[in-house]
């Protein structure tokens, strides 16, 4: 086997004793990871949106999925499972999670290297839609999924679409 050396600007961590050699995380350069969640009642085609305040840090007043940013070190479907009750109070089982869509953004307004966004379709959940996040989104409820608000989110709004159709399971945002 050929001795490489590591790449630069990326560390490599000292073997000791049988551990492997790894890598530093690149934690500042990192594209921001992030989830959201379609809950979907296929019985009565309907599914959870919330509305953005005007005092949303971005797209205010706009419809968007329950959707929220990954915490350091957190398991990409705990984050669907918090940032969906967080936002609306229902409770979802991360084992039950389907993945709906992956969107993957050149930037966004608070991730200046990217973002890829997991869409995840919930089928199974507990309690009603409420509004826990006031400050943050104007209301929380269920919307026929024929008749989607116009005034949404984009990229979340193709996620929403592609999926509700079966289309295309991955888009991305701001590429050339």
């Amino acid at each position: 086997m050929p001795n490489n050396p590591p790449d630069e600007g990326n560390t490599v961590a000292e073997q000791t004793n049988d551990q492997p050699k790894t890598l530093k995380p690149a934690l500042e350069s990192m594209t921001l990871l992030v989830a959201a969640v379609i809950v979907h009642d296929k019985a009565t085609n309907r599914v959870v949106l919330l509305q953005r305040s005007e005092n949303a840090k971005f797209a205010q007043g706009l419809w968007d999925l329950p959707v929220g940013k990954s915490e350091p070190g957190e398991p990409i479907t705990e984050t669907a499972v918090r940032e969906l009750y967080e936002e609306t109070g229902l409770t979802v089982k991360p084992e039950s999670l389907k993945v709906a869509h992956i969107i993957h953004g050149a930037w966004g307004v608070e991730a200046l290297n990217g973002f890829l966004t997991v869409v995840f379709a919930a089928h199974e959940w507990t309690g009603e839609p409420e509004n826990r996040e006031p400050r943050k989104h104007s209301q929380v409820c269920w919307v026929d999924a024929k008749v989607i608000p116009e005034a949404f989110v984009d990229t979340t709004a193709s996620a929403l679409h592609r999926y509700l159709i079966g289309g295309p399971q991955v888009s991305l945002d701001g590429w050339t």
